[in-house]
């Protein structure tokens, strides 16, 4: 019996009322339109945003960067910087120095974190 008053209600439902609100509604959440849109705005939250944020971030670590401060380059050579140009940064990291990009900086190491 409780099975029949479903498939009535499902019945009623499905078939539209006379003010056609319910099928408009329908017919808009079968569109691919809203589905693409809410798409787009999940994607931004989940992997664009982020993404800014984290360059955002790394863009003013460069700027913060000065002679002595002691960093860690992309391929992982942990040096001391000796001067500051433009685009170009000398390394120190032992009795070596390195000429690098701003770019292959990924982090400022702390004066008490260091291991050397």
């Amino acid at each position: 019996m409780h099975m029949n008053c479903l498939a009535s209600i499902l019945a009623q439902a499905t078939s539209g009322t006379s003010t056609g609100t319910p099928s408009a509604l329908q017919g808009l959440l079968n569109s691919p339109i809203p589905m693409m849109v809410l798409f787009a705005i999940i994607f931004y939250f989940l992997l664009i945003r982020p993404q800014q944020k984290r360059a955002k971030e790394q863009r003013k670590m460069l700027e913060a960067i000065k002679s002595g401060d002691e960093v860690v380059t992309a391929s992982g050579i942990i040096g001391t910087i000796v001067t500051v140009k433009d685009r170009k940064i000398t390394l120190r990291s032992g009795d070596a120095k390195i000429e690098i990009t701003k770019e292959a900086i990924t982090a400022i190491v702390a004066p008490g974190n260091s291991q050397a």
